[in-house]
């Protein structure tokens, strides 16, 4: 089993992925701005600023970054990103980044939703979230084992759904079922991030996830 850091892991997606790492037996590590609501048994806590998460990277298997641009990250989270990176780099480490569903494209060659006509309350974290991964895929060193995860459009704490333990893997373009819905629940979008950590399916790839 392996030993885990979710940076953010008392977030939507953090949390969820911390309970279904702990659940398979992997030694978990959160860190996070706040405590958690519900602590998972078998997941250790910290609490600390965003900057500071680069100090537990040593000695980890993997490290899941779940921030967002916003509040006081707004406008930093590429840098920060960038020296967890270089910290996971160093140490041997996978980085598994989650991003926005903005950074994928609606068809094969379109702009992605991000380049778009996104609302105004969500431009800027859908274009900062979409630096991440330009960087990720154009930048970032050759030794770094990345994969860059997508959810689907309808996701989020407001949208939890329930574990069906399906899902389907798709590139970056969205995912879509037949109704032409993008929708994945938290505790499945937690299930298909714990695969990659195991089976290291996508190294250096962005991914989108969706029922």
């Amino acid at each position: 089993m392996g030993k885990i850091l979710i940076i953010g892991g008392t977030g939507y997606t953090g949390a969820n992925v911390a309970a279904e790492a702990a659940a398979r037996g992997h030694q978990v590590a959160s860190y996070a701005r706040s405590a958690p609501k519900s602590p998972v048994e078998g997941v250790s806590y910290t609490q600390g600023a965003a900057e500071d998460a680069v100090r537990l990277v040593p000695g980890r298997d993997a490290v899941v970054a779940a921030l967002s641009p916003r509040g006081d990250l707004v406008g930093r989270l590429l840098g920060l990103y960038q020296d967890i990176a270089a910290a996971a780099d160093a140490a041997g480490a996978r980085l598994i980044v989650i991003g926005g569903f903005s950074s994928l494209r609606p068809a094969p060659g379109e702009p992605r939703f991000a380049e778009g006509d996104v609302p105004e309350q969500f431009r800027s974290e859908a274009r900062e979230m979409d630096a991440i991964r330009e960087w990720l895929t154009t930048a970032a060193p050759g030794s770094l084992d990345w994969t860059l995860i997508s959810p689907a459009g309808g996701y989020g704490a407001w949208a939890a759904g329930e574990r069906t333990g399906s899902y389907r893997v798709g590139g970056e373009v969205a995912l879509l079922d037949e109704q032409g819905r993008s929708e994945i629940s938290g505790a499945d979008f937690a299930l298909a991030v714990v695969d990659e950590i195991e089976r290291d399916a996508h190294p250096r790839a962005h991914i989108s996830i969706a029922y």
